[in-house]
């Protein structure tokens, strides 16, 4: 694991933006009521990976949606898949629901399965008047979760009735499939920590595996009283720390949230004209 070249950067997302990349990144992202660090390493090094993040904000600055997808390949050869996915958030990023948008990730990714391509995704979705994340779970490492009424860390299950045949699959599987979604509340202060497997997939200098339970033990004792940059550095720290000189042999990408209550946004007439200039297509999102 390497350090960004952006790294120490913040971004504050305004109205209709969408940042996203696949590309070797650390930094802080800020929108109505979550605090986000990203960080992002393509294997060995390479300029694109297939580890793919989004975050978006509508145009009336209350719909802040996520997607952390692991995509089959590496380099040059998903930067195509990235795109479209791209495309596919503009789409949607002023929908409350997700439901469209998981149905259409899963229908474009049905299409480049016969090229190889299919994708493990998590897509969540946050509403600035509502203290829950909504997230789907396409096949994807589970969430882990700080809860700081109760000081303690757990594995988001998801719904319990997501269990054995009917959990939801990875995208591009099957057209007809049909994705469940479930909500987790977030009080001020709580703490979600998205990635993909090659957090849990990373090896010691003996050969063991972190796995799952050595990825929860670990987090558990960060403390999370300062930022979430600083959180997000600490999991890096510590993994370097378990890994040695061992390297982690995949993409990985890491997503921080920090539930921030009370941050509400107003978008002011200039952030309005530039919303609908978007909207209207006579600006890129």
């Amino acid at each position: 694991m390497t350090s960004s070249s952006d790294s120490n950067e913040r971004h504050v997302l305004q109205c209709m933006d969408l940042w996203s990349g696949n590309r070797s990144v650390e930094n802080e992202v800020s929108t109505p009521g979550l605090d986000i660090f990203v960080y992002s390493q393509p294997w060995h090094g390479e300029s694109q990976g297939g580890d793919v993040h989004y975050v978006s904000l509508c145009a009336g600055g209350l719909v802040t949606r996520l997607i952390l997808a692991d995509v089959a390949g590496h380099g040059e050869a998903v930067a195509g898949t990235t795109q479209t996915l791209r495309t596919l958030m503009r789409r949607f990023m002023n929908s409350k629901s997700q439901g469209g948008l998981v149905r259409d990730l899963n229908r474009e990714f049905t299409r480049l399965a016969r090229t190889g391509r299919f994708a493990t995704a998590i897509i969540s979705t946050h509403l600035s008047y509502r203290s829950c994340l909504t997230i789907c779970n396409a096949g994807h490492p589970r969430p882990l979760r700080y809860q700081r009424d109760r000081n303690a860390w757990s594995i988001i299950e998801g719904d319990p009735e997501l269990t054995g045949e009917i959990a939801n699959l990875p995208l591009g599987l099957d057209e007809s499939t049909t994705y469940r979604q479930f909500e987790v509340p977030g009080a001020d202060g709580d703490v979600l920590v998205l990635y993909t497997d090659a957090l849990t997939e990373a090896r010691s200098e003996n050969g063991e595996m972190l796995g799952e339970q050595g990825l929860l033990k670990l987090i558990s004792g960060i403390a999370t009283t300062g930022t979430v940059l600083e959180f997000g550095r600490r999991i890096l720290h510590e993994i370097r720390g378990f890994c040695g000189s061992q390297p982690v042999e995949d993409d990985l990408t890491i997503l921080v949230l920090k539930f921030v209550s009370g941050r509400r946004h107003t978008p002011t007439i200039g952030e309005k004209l530039n919303a609908y200039a978007k909207l209207l297509r006579l600006k890129s999102v």
